[in-house]
C-alpha cells in the first residue's frame, strides 16, 4: 500500500509517499480502508519533533513511528478478534496513527459510525478538532444555556466546529476572525461577528461594556490581563490552541503562569487537550446527523500532495478543516 513515511524530524521536506506493508489489526483494533484524512497542528508537530517534549514519546532522534495522521474515515476492512462492534464494510470515523496511508489500524475504541448523510471527506475533519471544541467548551468551560459565548479563532479548524457546537448548547455566540471569513462564521451560525482588524475583543470591541461568561481562544495572541478584562466575575477562559516555541506550547505556559500568580481570582484559565472518545464522536456524529453541525472544509488534496498540505495549514490561514482525499 502507499503511505506517508517520515525517518527524520524536520519541515514538510522529509515527507515521502512509499510503497510498505499493509497493516495488520491486532486483537483490539480494526482494519480501516482509508477514504479521507485531515491535517490538524499535531501532525506538523511530530513531523518536526516540537516542542521537543513530543521527543519523549516520539523519538529522541527519530520518530520511532514512520507513518503520520490522526483523524481518519474510511470502511472497515477486518476486524482483530476481540473486537466486536464494528464489521468488514461499516463506515466509521474517528483517530488512529497512520491515517495518511491507504489502509491504517485503529482501536475500536476510538472510532465511531459515520453518519450516512455526511461524505467520507467531512467525517475526516472532525475528529481531533471537533473534539477539542466539544470538550472544550462543554467539560472545561461548563457552557450553559444563554451564556455571551465568545470563540477567538472562529473560523479555524477548532473554531468553525466551536461556533457550532456552543449554538447547539443554546449559548449566545460570538466569533472573532479576519474580515474575509466574517460571512463564514455568521453562516455557521455566530449571532455576532468582532472583525479583529478593526476591534480587539478584549478592549471591548464595538461595544465596550461586553464580557463573556466564557472565552475559548483558539488562538492565544492575548495577556492574560487583557482576558480577563472581558470575562465576567466567575467566568472561565479555556485556551484550545496557540502558537509554539521549541519547547512548549504557549496555553500551557500561560495556564501555568495564571495558576502561579493567581491573577484571574475567582475567574479560570484552563486548557484542553481533546481526548479520544468513542461516546463523544457518537455525539458528534449525531449533531451532523440532525443538521447542527457541519463540517466546513477549505481544501481538498491527494495523498501525494500531503507535505503541500501541510506547508499550507503552517501559514496559519485555512478556514476551517484541510482533508487528505
Amino acid at each position: 500500500m502507499k503511505a506517508i513515511v517520515y525517518r527524520n524530524y524536520g519541515p514538510p521536506d522529509v515527507l515521502q509517499l512509499e510503497e510498505i506493508e499493509k497493516p495488520i489489526a491486532s486483537d483490539n483494533e480494526v482494519l480501516i480502508k482509508v477514504r479521507a484524512s485531515s491535517l490538524n497542528p499535531y501532525d506538523w508537530h511530530f513531523m518536526r519533533g516540537t516542542p521537543y517534549g513530543i521527543r519523549i514519546m516520539a523519538g529522541l532522534r527519530h520518530p520511532k513511528f514512520t507513518g503520520l495522521g490522526a483523524d481518519v474515515a474510511g470502511q472497515v476492512e477486518s476486524v482483530g478478534k476481540n473486537a466486536s462492534r464494528f464489521k468488514p464494510g461499516d463506515e466509521v470515523f474517528g483517530s488512529c496513527r497512520g491515517s495518511f496511508a491507504e489502509y491504517a489500524c485503529a482501536p475500536e475504541s476510538a472510532l465511531a459510525v459515520k453518519p450516512a448523510n455526511i461524505t467520507f471527506e467531512q467525517a475526516a475533519a472532525v475528529p481531533i478538532a471537533a473534539l477539542t471544541a466539544l470538550q472544550g467548551l462543554r467539560d472545561k468551560g461548563h457552557i450553559q444555556p444563554g451564556q455571551q459565548v465568545i470563540v477567538n479563532g472562529a473560523s479555524g479548524g477548532v473554531g468553525t466546529f466551536a461556533v457550532q457546537i456552543a449554538r447547539s448548547f443554546g449559548a449566545n455566540v460570538t466569533g472573532v476572525c479576519s474580515t474575509r471569513n466574517i460571512e463564514l462564521v455568521r453562516s455557521i451560525g455566530a449571532h455576532q461577528v468582532i472583525d479583529y482588524t478593526l476591534h480587539d475583543f478584549t478592549q471591548g470591541g464595538s461595544n465596550r461594556d461586553q464580557s463573556y461568561d466564557l472565552i475559548l481562544d483558539c488562538i492565544g495572541n492575548h495577556s492574560l490581563s487583557a482576558l480577563k478584562r472581558v470575562l465576567n466575575p466567575r467566568g472561565i477562559c479555556v485556551g484550545a490552541g496557540g502558537t509554539t516555541d521549541d519547547w512548549m506550547i504557549r496555553p500551557l505556559t500561560r495556564a501555568l503562569k495564571a495558576v502561579a500568580i493567581s491573577s484571574f481570582g475567582s475567574r479560570k484559565l484552563v486548557g484542553i487537550l481533546a481526548k479520544i472518545s468513542k461516546e463523544d464522536l457518537a455525539i458528534l456524529g449525531d449533531l451532523m446527523q440532525s443538521g447542527k453541525l457541519t463540517p466546513v472544509i477549505d481544501r481538498t488534496y491527494k495523498l501525494s500532495e500531503v507535505p503541500e498540505a501541510i506547508r499550507y495549514l503552517e501559514q496559519g490561514h485555512a478556514r476551517g478543516k484541510v482533508v487528505i482525499a
